[in-house]
């Protein structure tokens, strides 16, 4: 039997990351990225497999025996997450399955790639039990690295584009790739069928309608973000490359599948898997008018019933989008708001005005669509008065669902780097990156510290979501049965171990007040 060429892991660790909310909360995604990288291995002639040990819940352990019964020429073990800045906190599972692996079989070649390793790739070698690592996003190093190991000859490992490799005691770094240019040739679409596609699960908040979550899937239609919030670190794959391209440093790539490419995907999804469930995954769908409704006409064309939710920006909805979006199944919009103070926003190059926020918000939901408000606690210029006048502004919005988040210093992000420059405190564990895990360590700001923001965020989520203004719109609009869900959802604690007892008890104000128009 010929040898196996690749095998790409995507990690376990969805309990560490998500705690009692994992067990029923929390979605179940199909590792995008993986499908993707499979599908372009594949296009260049190699055997590839995916093991997806978050869905099958192996263990590391568990795993390390899968590598050894397949025996692969490479095993790439695969660091995203379910959102474009969600990788650092999967590399705690992804470091324990690459220690599995080498226990068990020293020799084994490993390489590890993915957003967080793109953004910290000779840290990554240094710190991780792995052979190489893929610098930019890391399709040629993928296929390139195949064949250089398929010659035996250590020497061959000079060719592989976008390789951080030890060579003994030293670091060796190879010359990066530009990014691939044309992604309908040469990914088209992601590989399915190489997937437990019966263990995926959507977000609860996507099927407030009905509840019926699986089957689900996600995909891309984009790649990349042409905006620059600084606490975003979704380019990090991509900006080696891009610089190779010769783009301008300043100059955030942006690439397209084309809707055909996109639908052929669809069908498949559709038609072979009967999935219903989608979540376009790009950092920003809702952007190319020519794109999104291309999208959008397609799956009209075929009278195809679907519930999708995908990313978008307050200044990027614009007139005519709603209705034929809504048309074509997309029930969901995430609107990145972050905050409800104008001087916090701006200084994350996040310049939105307040009478914006509410006139597309309340004509999205004119239109039909749902909306989930994304909001930042912590951001640098945060205090407890602009944090409140976040909160104020969700509870008077009073969205279908309330994202809260407190802001992380993500690795690849403007923020990052401003963060070590200041010297500013960050998680001592990749797991406190993570928004739900026991060690959530947000930044602390320049007004207060990071158990504070944590525990106003903890407390802002209860309160929006316990809200009797909200609580009743949840049954007003999706019926007993959600409310019952959401209820639900909010008696589950979790447990944070850098928030001080003096503030576990401390409420933040339920009255909404007019945000600060400063």
């Amino acid at each position: 039997m010929k040898q196996l060429d690749l095998l790409l892991i995507n990690p376990g660790g969805r309990e560490k990351i998500y705690q009692i909310l994992a067990k029923e909360f929390s979605a179940i995604e199909p590792p995008v990225w993986a499908g993707l990288m499979a599908t372009f291995v594949r296009k260049k002639g190699y055997s590839v497999q995916i093991l997806d040990a978050d869905a099958l819940c192996l263990s590391p352990e568990e795993v390390a025996t899968v590598v050894a019964e397949l025996n692969p020429t490479l095993t790439a073990v695969v660091i995203y997450g379910q959102q474009p800045s969600a990788s650092t906190q999967n590399m705690p599972g992804g470091g324990a399955t690459c220690s599995a692996i080498k226990d068990r079989e020293p020799n084994r070649k490993i390489l590890m790639i993915g957003g967080h390793v793109a953004a910290l790739p000779e840290r990554t070698l240094r710190e991780e039990d792995v052979d190489f690592v893929a610098q930019g996003e890391g399709l040629y190093t993928l296929t390139d690295l195949i064949e250089a190991l398929k010659t035996g000859q250590n020497e061959e490992l000079k060719k592989v584009r976008g390789l951080m490799y030890w060579e003994g005691d030293v670091i060796k770094v190879n010359d990066i790739p530009p990014n691939v240019k044309n992604l309908d040739e040469e990914i088209p679409g992601i590989a399915w069928d190489l997937l437990p596609m019966d263990r995926y699960r959507a977000h609860n908040w996507h099927c407030f309608d009905g509840l019926k979550r699986e089957p689900y899937v996600a995909i891309y239609t984009t790649l990349g973000c042409p905006f620059k919030c600084t606490f975003c670190c979704i380019q990090a794959p991509f900006k080696a490359g891009e610089k190779v391209q010769g783009l301008n440093e300043k100059i955030n790539s942006y690439r397209f599948w084309s809707p055909d490419t996109v639908l052929a995907d669809i069908d498949i999804l559709v038609n072979e898997y009967g999935v219903r469930n989608i979540k376009f995954a790009d950092e920003m769908f809702v952007l190319n008018r020519k794109h999104v409704l291309g999208i959008a006409e397609r799956i009209m064309e075929r009278g195809y019933d679907l519930n999708i939710w995908a990313y978008a920006r307050i200044d990027t909805v614009k007139e005519g989008m709603v209705e034929p979006l809504k048309k074509a199944g997309i029930n969901w919009f995430a609107f990145g708001i972050e905050s409800g103070n104008a001087r916090v926003r701006n200084e994350v190059d996040k310049g939105l005005d307040q009478e914006s926020i509410y006139k597309v918000v309340r004509e999205v939901q004119a239109g039909g669509i749902n909306v989930i408000g994304n909001y930042i606690f912590g951001l640098p210029e945060d205090d407890n008065a602009s944090m409140q006048d976040t909160l104020s502004l969700a509870l008077e919005l009073n969205c279908e669902m309330g994202n809260f988040y407190s802001t992380m210093a993500y690795p690849g992000s403007p923020l990052y780097r401003q963060a070590l420059a200041e010297g500013w405190e960050l998680p001592k564990n990749w797991s406190g990156f993570s928004q739900h895990s026991i060690d959530t360590f947000p930044l602390r700001t320049k007004y207060l510290t990071s158990g504070e923001v944590l525990a106003f965020r903890d407390k802002a989520f209860y309160t929006y979501s316990t809200s009797p203004t909200y609580l009743n719109m949840i049954k007003a609009k999706f019926g007993e049965e959600t409310l019952k869900h959401v209820k639900k959802m909010t008696e589950h604690k979790l447990i944070r171990e850098h928030v001080p007892k003096s503030l576990r008890d401390v409420r933040v104000h339920e009255e909404v007040s007019a945000p600060q128009m400063i």
